[in-house]
């Protein structure tokens, strides 16, 4: 089976590429990309920055030279239900975007997992208010990439699918505001992110550090459940 998976940050690919039988850079007009074999799958890996509109052009362009069987959306997630834990992992049976909401396809593995509706918004949840209000209407977790990767596989009449690991939990509101940092291109801007830091080195630098130790976690359980699943 031909899968692309599309993420916005390299690093939320991490695991998959650890147990990858091999590997290869590939021609895609995006921020990264790579050709992967991983469990009887060709899989395009894709990353292209955060947000709907930038995953959205990583599906255009990667469909230029890759005919795939399959779309995914991965990478990280926040926790809405206060029953996830960090690194555990979340797959989408729907996406709740700002003006329609786009089915998911379930996925089969013998890992523990949890299934149910995506929030797909245009910022990072923040505050532990806006988690809740999110999780108000039944959604389990909240991200910003797969409504606009939805929307294209949708376009497409591929099979869609939404795979995430969590890295902040619904009870936390984060003192680093990595909205304000967000570039056109999508991605954050360190220096905006270090400079505030300095504001408040002893409240904001811990959190940093403990959100990138979340990231290799969810990264690392992100790719034993594409090892194992089956879509």
């Amino acid at each position: 089976m031909k899968l692309l998976v599309v993420a916005a940050d390299r690093m939320e690919c991490r695991g998959i590429l650890a147990r990858a039988q091999r590997q290869c850079p590939a021609a895609v007009r995006a921020d990264w990309a790579r050709l992967v074999r991983l469990g009887g799958h060709e899989i395009l890996l894709v990353a292209n920055g955060v947000g709907a509109k930038r995953a959205a052009a990583a599906v255009d362009a990667a469909i230029e030279s890759f005919r795939p069987d399959a779309i995914v959306s991965t990478g990280f997630c926040g926790a809405l239900a206060p029953e996830l834990a960090v690194g555990d992992v979340v797959v989408g049976t729907a996406i709740a975007g700002a003006d329609r909401n786009y089915p998911g396809r379930p996925v089969a593995s013998r890992l523990a997992h949890h299934s149910g509706t995506v929030c797909s918004i245009d910022h990072v949840a923040r505050s532990a208010e806006e988690k809740r209000r999110l999780g108000g209407g039944g959604a389990i977790a909240v991200e910003m990439e797969a409504a606009g990767v939805a929307a294209r596989a949708q376009a497409l009449g591929l099979p869609f699918y939404c795979v995430r690991s969590v890295t902040d939990l619904a009870g936390e509101t984060m003192v680093n505001d990595f909205n304000s940092a967000l570039r056109s291109d999508g991605h954050f801007d360190t220096m905006v992110i270090l400079t505030r830091i300095l504001q408040q080195p002893s409240r904001r630098l811990p959190e940093l550090f403990r959100l990138r130790k979340r990231c290799r976690r969810a990264a690392h359980t992100l790719g034993e459940f594409f090892a194992d699943c089956r879509l």
